[in-house]
């Protein structure tokens, strides 16, 4: 499944936020304070549109949890079908992704990272392997590293380096080798800066 490759130093300065979470971003966006490009010193002074703002933020939610357009908007028509505020339900999709919560976890430096570990098939969930990034979980289900997989000089480091809490509504097993959702996660609980209002505003156009 295809997924964004380029430089991505380049997308956090153009919406003026780290996307991935990288100490290079942050570098980057530190040196060169404004959009990339020849004209990017200047090019977003005086008024900026209504479509660009919310584009922005669209842009922002989807390269963040690693999702095409057809990803992003296939989960957007799902959520809106859905009782309840549509751009919250859009970002507990995301949230519930399987990539997602084993990098919540502190088991992957980086979303790609997580990403590549689940497609890799390091990690089942409730039992069974599974190699689909996007696969969704639900209230209850535990995704556990494999035993093969927990001496993996990646996942070591990971655990002894990063310190990342994971939010409430998942619980961590011992040594960090499981992680279970205790509740489906609520706006308050998802910390990825966006106006999520002005996505499904774009969508509703």
């Amino acid at each position: 499944m295809s997924r964004y490759t380029g430089p991505r130093a380049r997308v956090s300065r153009r919406l003026g936020t780290n996307i991935w979470g990288t100490k290079g971003e942050d570098l980057a966006m530190e040196k060169r304070p404004y959009p990339p490009g020849q004209h990017g010193r200047t090019r977003r002074r005086g008024n900026v549109s209504e479509y660009l703002v919310q584009l922005q933020e669209k842009q922002k939610a989807r390269f963040s949890y690693g999702l095409t357009e057809k990803q992003f908007r296939k989960l957007y028509e799902e959520a809106s079908r859905r009782p309840g505020v549509t751009g919250e339900t859009l970002l507990m999709y995301c949230e519930l992704r399987v990539d997602n919560v084993v990098y919540r976890s502190g088991l992957a430096a980086t979303r790609p990272q997580a990403r590549q570990l689940v497609s890799h098939g390091h990690f089942e969930v409730n039992g069974k392997r599974v190699h689909t990034p996007s696969y969704r979980l639900r209230k209850g289900d535990v995704v556990t590293l494999r035993e093969k997989s927990r001496e993996m000089i990646t996942i070591t480091w990971n655990k002894d380096t990063l310190d990342r809490t994971p939010p409430a509504w998942l619980e961590r097993g011992e040594n960090n080798n499981s992680i279970t959702v205790r509740e489906l996660p609520v706006r308050e609980q998802i910390d990825i800066p966006v106006r999520e209002q002005l996505i499904v505003e774009l969508y509703s156009k």
